[in-house]
């Protein structure tokens, strides 16, 4: 199976379990991989054979930062939800991250990961 990979994006967005976190918002990172067939988009050397990494792009940045959930978890079972209706789409691996908990210590940061197939 062939692979996707949208490393790091960055989201300014409203989440987190504090009112406080929904209200201000805060930055979340995000990794993505997507699990398709890309032999006929090679052969064909084609855009619309293959998976437009912008679409998914814009269903993460959508979700993002036109929504407010109180888990990340949340978040990232939305985008994949979205992104698995696409056509050629066998199944993805999110990640998200979360730099600037509210915890009384120190961390780089959260990270929740999920896994959906169709």
């Amino acid at each position: 199976m062939d692979v996707i990979r949208l490393k790091n994006m960055i989201f300014y967005a409203h989440h987190g379990y504090y009112e406080a976190e929904r209200e201000l918002g805060q930055k979340f990172e995000v990794d993505m991989e997507i699990q398709c067939d890309f032999k006929e988009a090679a052969s064909s050397d084609d855009l619309k054979r293959t998976i437009d990494y912008r679409k998914i792009y814009k269903i993460a940045k959508d979700i993002f930062e036109n929504s407010k959930f109180k888990l990340i978890e949340t978040v990232a079972e939305r985008i994949a939800e979205k992104v698995l209706e696409m056509p050629g789409i066998q199944n993805i691996l999110i990640r998200v991250r979360k730099p600037h908990v509210p915890l009384n210590g120190l961390l780089d940061y959260v990270e929740i990961e999920i896994f959906r197939e169709k």
